[in-house]
């Protein structure tokens, strides 16, 4: 999958070649003065060919097992909500 990048200017004025491009199977990335704010992505894409992009980019790690479940980091005694905790951890 290619990535083409675009200002807000230029999406703009040429709005129409860059939705053509994502209809074609690109992504587009907005940018701010060179800030990456957003993206055009093809819609057209199930979640396996997202999954199979993102680690094809190096921005997605997944060996496809199933996460471990996890114990509470904190416990909160009976008695006070954890609002009420909060609270008095900030005073």
């Amino acid at each position: 999958m290619t990535q083409a990048t675009v200002s807000i200017r230029e999406l703009k004025s040429r709005l129409s070649h860059f939705l053509r491009l994502a209809r074609s199977g690109e992504t587009v990335v907005i940018t701010d003065r060179g800030v990456p704010v957003g993206r055009l992505v093809p819609i057209e894409q199930d979640l396996d060919e997202r999954i199979a992009a993102l680690r094809a980019a190096r921005q997605l790690q997944w060996s496809g097992r199933r996460l471990a479940r996890r114990r509470p980091a904190v416990r909160i005694p009976a008695g006070k909500s954890v609002a009420q905790r909060l609270v008095e951890d900030r005073e």
